[in-house]
């Protein structure tokens, strides 16, 4: 059995001219599953797999060899921050049908890895996963070890909200950055809250970080924090509506921001001054949405918070410049139906 795919080669050829497809033979995982004999051949064949069945990356992972190699220790049992003691190790025949099923599972369904496997990684950190709230990977989990310092010159927060916390990897991080702080989790989703509180406990830190259900601020009314962090869904309606299989098995709430992808962060910037303390800051995540956020908000002044992934993706804002900005909270969707009328 062979999976086999299609190669048009169109290019640099005159209009009518007879063009020859190549058809390229992937084996299926029962034939694999007879010739392939280490981890190194699985994983040579995964890569290949994944390449042809063309899987959307970014989950945890950002190309084939580091997704297959996720998939195969963890499917082994083995350490996963270590594979070359284990490269030229002979699977047994169980082994290698349950490798190679699981690698057909991802190509075939097109579910993030961190679904297959119920758990993810973030920063050496592992956290369960499943659809009722995002895969774990904010970039604030950087921020948290290295250039937020920069900012926090005074001293470290001693309260921090993770605003629409999801399955809780935020707040966790940063409970464990700031030992002394008192962490406060908050999201409009039960269900995530749920996952969340499962984190909670796989790192013993219900005592520290407390969850809290409600619309954004509406989890909080009357709290104040030195720190606020937020991976809010800013995702735009273009980009949204152009993502693959393995996006769109994430809860589509948590992504899409409405159609320049700043509807939640609009509400989250126009209410966040009331809820830090003075000197207090706001570090938000926004993706690729910097040209966005940028024409959204032209009176803020604010600071982009370098990461490895770039410069522009996380924005970092006091409780001051909210204030000087002179946000407004956005009119409702009648409100703002009734001024177009009358336009």
């Amino acid at each position: 059995m062979a999976i086999r795919e299609s190669i048009a080669a169109a290019g640099g050829r005159e209009p009518g001219s007879t063009i020859a497809a190549a058809v390229r033979l992937v084996p299926g995982p029962l034939q694999a599953a007879r010739e392939l004999l280490t981890i190194r051949d699985c994983l040579r064949y995964a890569c290949t797999r994944l390449e042809a069945a063309g899987v959307a990356f970014g989950q945890g992972t950002d190309n084939s060899w580091d997704e297959a190699v996720w998939l195969l220790l963890w499917c082994l049992h083995l350490p996963p921050d270590r594979l070359d003691p284990f490269l030229d190790a002979r699977l047994t025949s169980r082994e290698r049908r349950l490798v190679l099923e699981l690698i057909d599972r991802r190509c075939r369904e097109r579910v993030p890895s961190a679904y297959l496997t119920g758990e993810a990684w973030l920063r050496g950190l592992r956290f369960r996963a499943d659809p009722r709230a995002l895969v774990p990977r904010s970039l604030i989990a950087e921020a948290l070890e290295g250039s937020l310092d920069d900012w926090l010159v005074d001293q470290a927060p001693n309260a921090i909200l993770d605003l629409c916390t999801g399955g809780g990897s935020i707040a966790i991080c940063a409970a464990l950055r700031f030992p002394r702080a008192q962490v406060d989790a908050a999201d409009l989703s039960t269900d995530a809250l749920a996952l969340a509180a499962e984190n909670l406990a796989l790192h013993r830190l219900q005592e520290r970080i407390r969850l809290l259900q409600g619309d954004l601020f509406g989890a909080v009314t009357g709290r104040s924090y030195d720190l606020i962090l937020c991976n809010p869904p800013y995702v735009n309606a273009a980009s949204m509506a152009a993502l693959p299989p393995e996006f769109l098995a994430e809860p589509s709430a948590a992504l899409a921001g409405g159609s320049d992808g700043m509807d939640l962060v609009r509400r989250i910037l126009a209410n966040a001054a009331a809820h830090l303390n003075p000197g207090g800051l706001l570090l938000l995540e926004i993706g690729h949405e910097a040209s966005h956020f940028e024409a959204a908000f032209p009176a803020l002044e604010f600071a982009f918070l370098p990461v490895t992934a770039g410069d522009d993706l996380l924005v970092l804002v006091s409780r001051e410049q909210i204030e000087h900005a002179g946000l407004q909270v956005p009119a409702s969707g009648a409100a703002r139906s009734a001024r177009r009328s009358r336009r």
